[in-house]
């Protein structure tokens, strides 16, 4: 049990049939699945919310085109090995580049990409959660088609968990019994990969060769402690980030202060969150409420000129109002 890869790694689709939720890009008619089926992949980004599908799709174009595949994180990639590529394409007919997290390049690396899209050397892939408009220079969002993958449902969820249960075969070998699951599709967020890793992580704290029961109160039990963890370098970064901006979007300024409690007593950078509240006034409230960006843009000032711990106040009624509107 213990050599075993996380539940959401052993069940990653390798055929696109097997991805739930997007059925508007790889359902019969999807326009993404007829590009990979004809075998004319154009440079795209993939934008949606963490855990819906987006490296799964990059790995499903590399496994069933004749491309080249090379696979960059932005987190730790660079102008260098872009160029060290493209140099590579330069010998090979067809070269796919997938790049994720690509918003997190910044515009020298963005720029160092766009001769090579624009003149066919390689067909960039780029996944992000952030809205491109806004991350990525126009030079390069106008080379590229913008798919954009919804957050799962419930129903999504659920019927993922019921693959990995009858399909992944350390977990045929349990008996398991879903008598609750709204505390799990609580905690997953709408994510896929944490969905399963939550679920794995029960199922390992239950005890052998007994009947496993999912309900709300043992779920959370075992996974509270876990999720009250914040790593700020780390890829709960982004989770939890989402959630709040989740939160926001959801009209909840109760759970929106307490994923921002979250984020401060993890230590993340109170200018990061007054970016992203700034960002949001303007992209989820926008005309409805104009004095939503005036609020976020002079929390974002204050923020700059005041810093820790007088700005979790601002950040804290900033929040509250932006959820309210």
């Amino acid at each position: 049990m213990t050599n075993l890869a996380p539940l959401a790694e052993r069940m990653r689709p390798t055929q696109i049939d097997d991805i739930y939720g997007q059925e508007h890009l790889t359902g019969k008619k999807g326009l993404l699945r007829k590009s990979i089926e004809l075998g004319s992949i154009p440079s795209i980004l993939l934008w949606g919310p963490p855990g819906v599908g987006k490296t799964t799709l990059a790995q499903i174009i590399a496994e069933t085109s004749v491309y080249h595949f090379y696979n960059l994180s932005a987190i730790q990639a660079g102008v260098k090995e872009v160029r060290e590529v493209i140099e590579k394409a330069k010998f090979q007919p067809k070269t796919i580049l997938f790049i994720d997290e690509i918003h997190r390049f910044n515009k020298g690396q963005q720029d160092a990409l766009l001769g090579a899209v624009e003149k066919g050397i390689v067909t960039l892939i780029g996944a992000t959660t952030e809205n491109p408009s806004f991350e990525l220079n126009s030079a390069l969002l106008s080379r590229c088609q913008v798919y954009i993958l919804k957050t799962l449902t419930e129903k999504d969820l659920l019927a993922i968990l019921e693959n990995a249960i009858s399909k992944d075969p350390f977990l045929q070998t349990q008996t398991i019994k879903l008598f609750e699951t709204s505390a799990l599709f609580q905690f997953a967020g709408g994510d896929a990969r944490k969905l399963l890793n939550i679920f794995d992580l029960f199922v390992q704290n239950q005890q052998a060769d007994s009947e496993i029961i999912l309900t709300n109160e043992l779920l959370q039990q075992v996974v509270q402690q876990k999720m009250s963890q914040f790593d700020k370098s780390g890829e709960m970064h982004y989770d939890i980030a989402s959630a709040f901006i989740k939160s926001i979007r959801g009209s909840d300024p109760n759970a929106a202060v307490y994923w921002l409690a979250r984020m401060i007593e993890g230590g993340e950078d109170l200018k990061f969150i007054a970016r992203r509240l700034l960002i949001l006034a303007s992209e989820d409230v926008g005309n409805a409420n104009p004095t939503a960006f005036v609020m976020a843009h002079s929390c974002f000032q204050a923020v700059n000129v005041i810093g820790y711990p007088e700005s979790e106040i601002i950040l804290s009624q900033t929040v509250v109002y932006l959820a309210s509107s």
